[in-house]
C-alpha cells in the first residue's frame, strides 16, 4: 500500500500516518484495533509490530534511535538483532540525520575495552535462525564486496561509497546472519559483519559523523568478540585509536592504542599489524606531548623509540598470515604516520622531508591519501616558519579535495588556512585565502 492507501484504510491523515512511520507518534488504541482489521491479522500481531517484539522489527514501525552498543549481552541472536536494527536506522533518512549528529562518546570506551579484554568469551558463533543455511563461500563473498568497497573509499572518499555500504549490510549481510550456520561458519560471518560494520565506521568518520562512526567500530568489536577474532579486534581497536586522536582526545588514544598492541601481540600478530600498531601508538603519544605545556624530552624520546621500532618491524615484510587489512598499509602509509609524530614532537624538518620523498609514489586509487600528505608536508613547513613553501604545498592539494567527497580532508585543509591567521596580512597568505574560498566554495 501507498502512504495514501494505508491512510485512508486507516482513516486518518497523510500526516498523522507518516508520523506513525518515523516513530515520533505513538497509535492509539482505536487505530491498533483498525490496524488488526485492515491487515487482517491478530491483534497481538499489531502489538508486536510496534513494540518490537517479534525478533526482527519492521522498518516501518521502529521507533527509537539505536543506542550506544552494549556488551552485556554477548549472544548471537541479540548480536544480530542489534546490528540488524543500526542499520535499519541507517537506511532511513530521518533516522540516518539522527544518527549522523550523534556526539563521541568517550566514557563508551571505557566498558567497550574493560568487555574485550575480561568480559565472557563466546564460545559458539553457531545459529539457528529463520533464514537460508549459509556457508563459507557467503562469508568470502562479504570480504570481496568489502575490498571493492575499500578500494572505492580509498579512490573517491566515503560520501560516493557509504550509501552502497549501508545498503549491502542491511540487505545481504543482515539476512545472512539471521540464517543458520554452525560455528565453523559462524566465526568466518562474524569476522566478514566485523570487516564490513568497520568500513561502515570508518566511512561515517571520514564524513565527520563522530557519534555514528563510534557505534558502528563498536557493534564492529562486538563481532570480532562473538568470532573470536583477536586480529581483527585489534584493527578495531587502532580504528578507534585513530578516531581519539582525530577528536582530539590523547589519554583515550593512548589507551585504545596499548590495548591493540597487547590484542595484536597475544595472537602472535604479524610484523606489518604490529608495525601499524606501534605507530598508532607513537601518535598518540605524540600527541599527548604536543598537548603539555613544556616539551617533554623523556615523552619525545619514547615517540622515537617507537617510530623505530615501527620501522624495524615493518621491513620485516609480508608473511602469509596477514589479515586482508593490512594489505592497504603500503610502504607510503608508515613514512606518512610516522612523519606526522615527528612533526608533532618537533622535528619538522625530519617530517616534511619524510613525507616529500613518498608523495610520487601515490597513484590515482589513493588520492584521499596523497591529499592527506600533501597538508601534512604544509603544516611541517610552516612549523618550520617556511610560509611560502607551505602555502605553495597546500595549494596543491585543493583541486582534489573539490572533487574527494571527505568531509575529514576538507576539514584538514580548512584548518590548515586557520593556523596561517598570524600571517593574514602577506599577499600570499590572503590570496590563498581566497583560492580556498573560491574552489572549495564551487
Amino acid at each position: 500500500m501507498t502512504q495514501e492507501e494505508a491512510a485512508e484504510a486507516l482513516w486518518v491523515s497523510m500526516t498523522t500516518w507518516s508520523r506513525w512511520e518515523r516513530g515520533i507518534q505513538g497509535v492509539r488504541p482505536v487505530y491498533r484495533a483498525r490496524m488488526a482489521q485492515v491487515f487482517d491479522v491478530p491483534p497481538a500481531q499489531i502489538e508486536r509490530w510496534l513494540d518490537g517484539d517479534d525478533g526482527f522489527p519492521s522498518d516501518a514501525v521502529e521507533t527509537e534511535i539505536c543506542p550506544i552498543p552494549d556488551f552485556s549481552d554477548l549472544s548471537v541472536e541479540r548480536t544480530v538483532v542489534a546490528s540488524a536494527r543500526l542499520w535499519r536506522c541507517d537506511m532511513d533518512a530521518e533516522r540516518r540525520h539522527t544518527l549522523a549528529a550523534l556526539p563521541f562518546v568517550p566514557a563508551a570506551l571505557g566498558g567497550w575495552l574493560s568487555e574485550w579484554a575480561y568480559g565472557r568469551t563466546v564460545t559458539v558463533a553457531a545459529h539457528e535462525g529463520g533464514g537460508p543455511a549459509v556457508g563459507v563461500s557467503d562469508a568470502d563473498r562479504i570480504m570481496e564486496a568489502w575490498r571493492a568497497f575499500n578500494l572505492m573509499d580509498h579512490q573517491f572518499g566515503a560520501g560516493l561509497v557509504r550509501p552502497a555500504i549501508i545498503d549491502y549490510l542491511h540487505t545481504t549481510v543482515a539476512p545472512l546472519l539471521r540464517g543458520r550456520y554452525d560455528a565453523r561458519v559462524g566465526a568466518r560471518l562474524m569476522t566478514a559483519a566485523a570487516a564490513m560494520t568497520q568500513l561502515a565506521g570508518w566511512t561515517a568518520f571520514d564524513l565527520g559523523h563522530q557519534g555514528q562512526a563510534q557505534h558502528y567500530y563498536g557493534q564492529a568489536l562486538k563481532f570480532a568478540k562473538i568470532g573470536g577474532d583477536t586480529l581483527t579486534a585489534a584493527w578495531l581497536l587502532t580504528a578507534m585509536t585513530h578516531q581519539a586522536i582525530y577528536v582530539g582526545r590523547p589519554e583515550w588514544a593512548s589507551r585504545l592504542a596499548r590495548a591493540a598492541l597487547a590484542t595484536a601481540r597475544s595472537a602472535e600478530a604479524p610484523p606489518r599489524v604490529i608495525a601499524l600498531l606501534l605507530n598508532r601508538e607513537a601518535w598518540a603519544t605524540a600527541l599527548c606531548a604536543a598537548r603539555s605545556d613544556t616539551r617533554d624530552s623523556h615523552t619525545s624520546a619514547e615517540v622515537a623509540h617507537l617510530l623505530h621500532a615501527a620501522e624495524d618491524t615493518y621491513a620485516q615484510g609480508t608473511t602469509n598470515r596477514d589479515p586482508h587489512w593490512v594489505a592497504w598499509y603500503l610502504p607510503t602509509e608508515p613514512v606518512a604516520d610516522a612523519a606526522v609524530c615527528w612533526s608533532l614532537i618537533g622535528r619538522h624538518r625530519k617530517a616534511a622531508e619524510l613525507l616529500e620523498g613518498i608523495l610520487p609514489a601515490y597513484d590515482q586509487a589513493r588520492s584521499r591519501s596523497a591529499q592527506l600528505t600533501r597538508i601534512s608536508a604544509a603544516e611541517a613547513y610552516l612549523g618550520m616558519g617556511e610560509l611560502d613553501h607551505a602555502i605553495d604545498s597546500a595549494r596543491t592539494a585543493v583541486p582534489a579535495t573539490k572533487t574527494l567527497s571527505s568531509t575529514r580532508l576538507r576539514d584538514r585543509l580548512t584548518h590548515f588556512a586557520t593556523t596561517l591567521h598570524p600571517h593574514a596580512t602577506t599577499i600570499h597568505v590572503r590570496e590563498f585565502h581566497a583560492y580556498l574560498h573560491e574552489e572549495l566554495a564551487s
